[in-house]
């Protein structure tokens, strides 16, 4: 799948010339980029001022990794899930990208500092989770077209959506 300067796709798929190759081994943990909320959140990052950036909710890394191919730095991961953290890890090596992947529960605990953070999770853990949020900059998703999330602390400045899904560019206040 081709997003922006983004290639994403399993490591048997030949990579076309020209663009940034996410290589993502399919596995136990969620996300290969094909659904519309990665996507989503993959344009939005990419639109984003370098900096530092943390992936809430990372899966199997898709997001981090993109964003460590456009030039973020430094990336981390944060998952509850240890398969999550095991995908994101061997995904972060298959695409020789530094990430710190720590399993973490993003809503029981201090976030580590980061410019921007990235969070593809359902409406109501984007609800929960923004009380904790410091970053600048923070891209949501993980929710339907018809939701419309009210963070407190941030205004949305960018909204996008695709196949009935919704994700947004939240800046602080």
């Amino acid at each position: 799948m081709r997003v922006g300067p983004l290639w994403v796709g399993p490591p048997w798929e030949e990579v076309p010339g020209g663009v940034l190759a996410v290589v993502i081994e399919p596995g136990r943990a969620f996300g290969t980029g094909a659904h519309a909320t990665t996507r989503l959140c993959l344009e939005l990052i990419a639109g984003l001022p370098r900096g530092s950036l943390l992936d809430i909710g990372c899966g199997s890394g898709v997001l981090a990794v993109a964003a460590a191919k456009l030039g973020f730095a430094p990336v981390e991961a944060v998952d509850v899930d240890p398969l999550a953290v095991e995908a994101t890890f061997g995904n972060a090596s298959i695409n020789g990208v530094d990430i710190l992947v720590s399993e973490i529960d993003a809503l029981a605990g201090e976030l580590p500092k980061t410019d921007s953070i990235v969070a593809n999770l359902t409406l109501d853990a984007v609800h929960a989770l923004a009380p904790w949020v410091e970053s600048a900059h923070l891209v949501t998703s993980g929710y339907l077209g018809t939701d419309r999330p009210d963070l407190s602390g941030f205004a949305s400045v960018l909204r996008r959506e695709l196949d009935g899904w919704a994700a947004e560019v939240w800046v602080r206040l």
